[in-house]
């Protein structure tokens, strides 16, 4: 969305000759961090399989409670991934109380884990973690080969990229303003406690499993939309990613340019999945940026992009990833080994709120 101390230089010469009455070719350069795609997809297909998992469990889970019989199925903790604004007031009550969201322990984790890991690694949750962000890199591929086979993805013109990339800034200050600033304390201890938050990841459930015209209207759309123009939610729509935009503009990490060595080939700029003008920047500060390594995977020349630093004192942009990962799988060991993963809600208490929302 924004990047007010973006560095801009322009790109070098491409021309660099080898020397009077020379006619020898240096050997073909190898890029050692080409690998950094197949194995984000890896980590990425590995999550998606596992989120896949944690929502059967929920959805036995779930068809045990309704049934009134006993409960031998354990809810996982993990379904509270999928609950943001439900962690977001969690949040507000944490900072405001000191006291951790008894309900849903492993939606705050996981949230305030994700901010870390942005604050540390650009928005490395975004590109090797969230599931959505897994789909959407899915249906570029597709894209890929169907679509835009000859040619390039659609491309969007930069001010009108920045324009449509602003909704989702608006999207997280209006969930913002209402939850961080508008309800009360009070109002929080009464959310909390609800049947609509206790039943939401039951009701998250159902958003999937029953959805509306309404709703598979709108997937539709957004997968049609992803077909022509790279990672559009992620780019336009996600007030997550927006909120961890916000705190990756703080983080130490970035891909830097070296001019002096770019060739200008632009193969950076093509493989950016929320294409960011790399090889136009002497430093990736956007918000935007989502840690994905895939420019630096993709430069064709040594010593040109690499992490923080340039040329050859840059760091490895395996650190990008290692530590968003590192942050995640942490925070979920601190919070198993701490008590503040698993909920304290008895079973009786999810199956009086689910009645009570008629599921």
């Amino acid at each position: 969305m924004f990047a007010p101390s973006e560095d801009r230089a322009p790109v070098s010469d491409p021309a660099r000759p080898l020397g009077l009455g020379s006619t020898a070719q240096a050997p073909r350069w190898r890029n050692p961090f080409r690998h950094l795609p197949a194995v984000r997809a890896a980590v990425q297909v590995g999550y998606v399989l596992f989120l896949a998992f944690v929502g059967w469990r929920f959805a036995r889970f779930f068809a045990e409670v309704q049934g009134g019989g006993p409960v031998t199925t354990a809810r996982p903790s993990a379904v509270e991934a999928f609950l943001p604004i439900s962690a977001l007031v969690g949040l507000k009550r944490w900072v405001a109380t000191s006291f951790w969201d008894e309900v849903h322990p492993a939606g705050l984790t996981i949230l305030v884990a994700a901010i870390v890991a942005s604050l540390v690694a650009r928005k490395g949750f975004c590109a090797w973690v969230c599931p959505v962000g897994a789909i959407l890199r899915a249906l570029e591929w597709v894209g890929k080969r169907t679509l835009w086979r000859r040619r390039g993805f659609l491309h969007v013109p930069r001010p009108l990229d920045l324009a449509l990339s602003s909704l989702k800034y608006l999207l997280l200050a209006f969930f913002a303003w209402q939850v961080l600033v508008a309800m009360p304390v009070d109002g929080i201890e009464g959310f909390l406690g609800s049947p609509f938050n206790l039943a939401a990841d039951a009701k998250m459930l159902l958003f999937f499993t029953r959805p509306t015209g309404t709703v598979l209207a709108v997937l539709g759309a957004l997968v049609v939309l992803s077909l022509v123009v790279k990672h559009a939610w992620c780019r336009w729509l996600c007030p997550y990613g927006a909120l961890l935009g916000v705190a990756s503009f703080l983080s130490p990490q970035h891909v830097r340019r070296d001019p002096a060595t770019c060739n200008d080939c632009r193969a950076c700029t093509r493989a950016c999945p929320v294409e960011i003008p790399v090889h136009a920047r002497l430093r990736v500060l956007s918000t935007e940026c989502t840690g994905c390594m895939s420019c630096v995977a993709a430069c064709t020349v040594p010593d040109c992009l690499g992490v923080t630093r340039q040329g050859r004192r840059a760091l490895s942009p395996w650190l990008v990833p290692a530590g968003a990962l590192g942050v995640m799988l942490g925070a979920w060991a601190v919070a198993r080994a701490g008590g503040f993963w698993e909920t304290s809600v008895p079973v009786e208490a999810f199956r009086w709120a689910y009645r009570a929302l008629g599921l």
